[in-house]
C-alpha cells in the first residue's frame, strides 16, 4: 500500500482513553502504512511552551515558539529540536496542559501542515480532529468510542494505577479533556463508530477492517485530490 501516485490514509479519532494510540499502531501494521501521531505534535509543542517558559494560555507566545521548533516523528518516537523527548510528552505536567496548547488556533494552523505532510505517502493517523481538520479527504474514517470508566480504567494501567480514588480522579480528569478539547475534537460525519469497550486491540483492528470501504485493500485517494 501507499506509493507514488497514490496514498492510503485512515483516519481515527476520538476522546483519549479510548485506545486510539494502540488501535492506530495495529492497523498501520496489518495495511502496512505508516502511523502518524497527530497527538505527539501537539504534546511536543506543549513540551517546548513549558520549556521556553511562556504564558500557556496566550496562543500568539506559544505560536511564536513552535514555529521556531523543529518537531520530528521518526520510527514511532517523538523529537524536538532533535532530542527524542517521547517519553517526556507523555509526562503528567505536558498531559495536565496539552489540551490548552492544542486549542490555540495560531499552533494548529502551524501544526496541521506539519501533520498532513506525515501522510504523503499514506498512513493511519490518529488524533481528535484527523478525519476532519488534517485528513479531511481521507477515504476511510474511525471514530472510537468507549465507556467513560474503561477509558479511565485503561489510562490507570497504562500509568499503574489502583487506586480507586486515583482512578476517579482520572476519570473526572478524561471529562475536563473532553471538554477542553471540545472545540477541536469532532467526528466526521461519514466516519465509521466503533465501541472499543471490552474488546481487545485484535477485534477492533478487525471491526475497522471488515469495515473499511474495500476491506484490507480500503479506497485509495489520488495525491492532490
Amino acid at each position: 500500500m501507499g506509493g507514488g501516485t497514490v496514498r492510503d490514509v485512515v483516519a481515527i479519532d476520538g476522546p483519549g482513553g479510548v485506545g486510539k494510540s494502540t488501535v492506530a499502531a495495529a492497523l498501520a501494521d496489518r495495511l502496512g502504512v505508516a502511523h502518524v501521531d497527530t497527538g505527539a505534535y501537539y504534546r511536543a509543542a506543549t513540551l517546548a511552551c513549558l520549556r521556553a517558559g511562556v504564558p500557556l494560555g496566550e496562543g500568539p507566545a506559544c505560536a511564536r515558539v513552535v514555529e521556531q521548533a523543529h518537531i520530528d516523528r521518526r520510527g514511532g518516537r517523538t523529537f524536538l529540536d532533535g532530542a527524542d523527548v517521547e517519553h517526556a510528552i507523555r509526562g503528567p505536567e505536558v498531559t495536565e496542559h496539552v489540551s490548552q496548547v492544542a486549542g490555540h488556533p495560531q499552533v494548529r494552523r502551524l501544526l496541521v501542515p506539519r501533520q498532513r505532510a506525515a501522510t504523503a505517502h499514506g498512513g493511519v493517523v490518529e488524533g481528535r480532529d484527523a478525519g476532519t481538520a488534517v485528513v479531511p479527504d481521507a477515504p476511510a474514517k474511525v471514530w472510537l468510542s468507549a465507556d467513560p470508566r474503561e477509558r479511565a480504567a485503561r489510562r490507570a494501567r497504562q500509568l499503574g494505577i489502583t487506586d480507586p480514588a486515583e482512578i476517579d480522579a482520572l476519570t473526572a480528569d478524561l471529562a475536563r479533556r473532553d471538554t477542553a478539547d471540545a472545540r477541536q475534537m469532532e467526528r466526521a460525519h461519514d466516519a465509521i463508530v466503533v465501541d472499543t469497550s471490552e474488546r481487545t486491540v485484535t477485534q477492533v483492528v478487525e471491526a475497522i477492517v471488515e469495515r473499511l470501504p474495500t476491506g484490507p485493500d480500503h479506497v485509495r485517494m489520488r495525491e492532490g485530490s
